[in-house]
């Protein structure tokens, strides 16, 4: 299929713009090596879009041709794998491994997001506490690079070229630049890289035998401290995959669409525990009661919190989980602001101390202008700014330099799951040197020499 010429302006879920010259949709890998091959010869810049859920803008481009990967939909899926294509979106691989009893571990938040799209940001989402990230899934890709060349790479496969070592981070989860430890296989080098190497048109990803039994819960607590008291004493529990928090302010935000929120509650914690083959046979034989046990112990609002009875019940915390950042940007497009919210990540030992550093500083600088959730059983909050004008929002860029500053001072990453695209790439060099920073495009030259994928992604176009 040859790109329609067209001019369009395009938008992800952040809100960032782009600018596109053509977009291209083919439906084969012959199509797209063809469209590379034609803007190669012509030194037009191209960029991948996925399902335009990402928060970053990596998928929105500023010139040249916009290749949407949407009908790349193969899906088959098999005993303990799954060959997905590209823009098969992850709501769709989730289903159909639970049709045969199986589970896609990595759960971000947003399920329309599409496969490749979440492989290219190494996403995670809340079960991540448990699994880890996309990467542990990726069994196998397909790559084009610029010049039309497929890569077919599995595990265990090392780069044909010398990698540069760069250091990684002491928190669990990080997507910030390439992913260049020593342990790498070469597919590991294009997840989590944006777009800016290569084209995932296809992965083989792992499936696990989904759990038959869960214990799912909305625990809500009158003060903070007892809920951060409770991450402490819980990060533990055996098969625990889910720990998730919400401060006072995200509750608030919430009430109008759900009013059954305990009004006393000043935070909560969103948990899911596996209890298939728990080894502590008091938690196999009563999960429920055990985890009365704990609100008791933790101090929690035990009677006004909410336990799942069954698959709707578990459906109904998906939703609560999902509409505070639906709440957030919806508040900000209303005030016709973009999205402004921390993707940092720091070492558990530091947690309370982040967080302490983000309530102080906040509470001075935008008293009630900011909501703080997100995956706590990592340290890996979502700091969301509600500034109410443009001078507040440079404001609020300001304050998020500087924690995402705090949290590398910390040993943690500016880019824990969302990657930095377009509207964060200046965060980079926060984590890494200049010279670690040249050593990643020493990279980019190698599998990209026209510099044309993703232009202005990472790096200053």
């Amino acid at each position: 299929m040859s790109p329609e010429t067209m001019s369009t302006e395009l938008a992800d879920a952040s809100g960032f713009r782009g600018q596109a010259e053509r977009i291209c949709l083919p439906e084969s890998e012959a199509e797209l090596a063809a469209i590379l091959r034609e803007a190669s010869r012509a030194r037009t810049p191209v960029t991948i879009c996925g399902a335009r859920t990402g928060l970053t803008g990596g998928g929105m481009p500023s010139s040249g041709w916009l290749i949407s990967m949407d009908r790349f939909r193969r899906l088959d899926v098999h005993p303990g794998f799954a060959l997905c294509g590209a823009g098969v979106l992850l709501r769709q691989l989730q289903a159909a491994a639970a049709a045969g009893g199986q589970l896609y571990p990595p759960d971000p938040t947003e399920t329309s997001a599409s496969i490749g799209g979440t492989i290219v940001t190494n996403a995670s989402g809340s079960r991540s506490f448990l699994y880890g990230p996309t990467r542990r899934y990726v069994r196998a890709l397909r790559v084009m690079l610029m010049s039309g060349e497929t890569l077919v790479l599995r595990r265990g496969e090392k780069a044909p070229f010398g990698l540069p070592l760069l250091p990684q981070p002491a928190s669990t989860k990080n997507t910030a630049g390439y992913f260049l430890p020593a342990d790498a296989d070469f597919l590991d080098l294009f997840i989590g890289s944006e777009g800016t190497l290569g084209i995932v048109t296809e992965a083989e990803l792992t499936l696990l035998a989904a759990p038959k039994q869960l214990c799912s819960g909305v625990v809500f607590f009158a003060s903070d401290d007892a809920a951060l008291a409770a991450v402490d004493a819980w990060r533990g529990v055996s098969g625990l995959r889910m720990l998730e928090y919400l401060d006072a302010a995200s509750l608030a935000l919430l009430r109008a669409r759900f009013p059954e929120i305990p009004r006393e509650a000043a935070a909560a914690l969103l948990i899911e525990q596996e209890t298939d083959g728990i080894a502590d046979p008091a938690d196999a034989a009563d999960p429920e009661d055990r985890w009365l046990e704990r609100l008791e112990a933790a101090d929690a609002l035990a009677d006004a919190s909410w336990f799942a009875m069954g698959a709707a019940d578990r459906e109904r915390f998906r939703r609560f989980r999902h509409a505070l950042p639906e709440a957030v940007n919806g508040l900000l497009r209303s005030r016709g602001l973009m999205k402004l919210a921390s993707d940092f990540a720091v070492p558990v030992a530091h947690n309370r101390q982040m967080l302490r550093l983000y309530r102080e500083t906040l509470d001075r600088r935008m008293p009630g202008r900011y909501v703080i959730f997100g995956h706590i059983g990592d340290a890996h909050l979502h700091l969301n700014l509600l500034p109410a004008d443009e001078a507040e929002r440079e404001q609020a860029k300001e304050l998020l330099t500087g924690f995402a500053r705090q949290a590398v001072a910390f040993g943690g990453t500016v880019s824990a799951e969302h990657g930095l695209g377009k509207l964060k790439r200046h965060l980079l060099p926060l984590q890494f040197s200049a010279a670690q920073i040249e050593q990643m495009k020493a990279v980019k030259r190698r599998l990209d020499p026209g510099w044309l994928l993703g232009q202005g992604t990472l790096f200053p176009e």
